[in-house]
């Protein structure tokens, strides 16, 4: 399903379809993601699309750049040591139309289930996508258009044995690679104590035939601050 198309151009995957065809010399989009569906007509004579994952952080609604990972087995790691386990995340879906040499965003959809939950306490807390996964030792055998593959490097840089329960991140600092079997970002933590961590992405991709994502905050051209993120409410 991810690539490049021209029109008229037909999709099918799992319970997603995509279409968009010429008419009266302009080009309508039509998207059918399970019961959702979407229409939209392009005023242009013609245009290149891309699908491709981008950060699934925009649905339901665009209210956060966060993300959080509940894992569903606490994991406990060794004083000074660094571990490498594998967690699921949501893929969610971008169409893109070219405009010139650049491409602006037409639409997100997701198979994933969609919830929200809050880090930290209403006062200072921040409002995050919310994801449960579980943890692997392994890379698991994933639905490429539903779910990705995060490989999480877990950092104690503390001398006492700490236990990690979630994983928040800072959506700016995705770097998501795909394939036509796969989606995929790879991630590193690094603990300082019981309540401190600190996460970050890698722009390295989980395998070498992987093709990297176009970023919504790179086509959207936002003036990023940070790409990591802080956890100080609590691991």
């Amino acid at each position: 399903m991810f690539g490049r198309y021209s029109i008229p151009l037909r999709v099918e995957a799992d319970h997603i379809l995509v279409t968009a065809e010429k008419k009266n010399g302009y080009v309508v989009y039509r998207r059918k993601c399970r019961e959702e569906q979407k229409e939209k007509v392009l005023l242009a004579k013609n245009t290149e699309i891309l699908i491709n994952p981008v950060e699934p952080i925009n649905k339901p609604k665009e209210i956060t750049n966060y993300l959080l990972i509940h894992l569903d087995t606490p994991v406990v790691v060794e004083p000074e040591s660094t571990h490498k386990i594998y967690l699921t995340f949501p893929v969610a879906v971008g169409v893109f139309i070219k405009r010139n040499r650049d491409y602006d965003i037409l639409d997100i959809f997701t198979l994933a289930s969609q919830k929200y939950t809050l880090y930290g306490n209403p006062q200072r807390g921040v409002i995050c996508r919310y994801w449960k996964s579980t943890v692997h030792t392994d890379p698991p055998e994933i639905k490429s258009y539903q779910l990705g593959l995060m490989a999480l490097s877990v950092k104690n840089a503390t001398e006492k044995w700490i236990t990690v329960t979630r994983a928040v991140f800072n959506a700016y600092g995705m770097k998501i690679h795909y394939s036509d079997r796969l989606v995929s970002m790879k991630a590193s933590m690094k603990v300082f104590g019981e309540n401190h961590a600190e996460t970050q992405f890698s722009s390295s991709a989980f395998q070498k035939d992987m093709k990297k994502s176009l970023e919504l905050y790179t086509v959207r051209k936002l003036s990023i601050l940070s790409t990591t993120y802080t956890m100080m409410e609590g691991l």
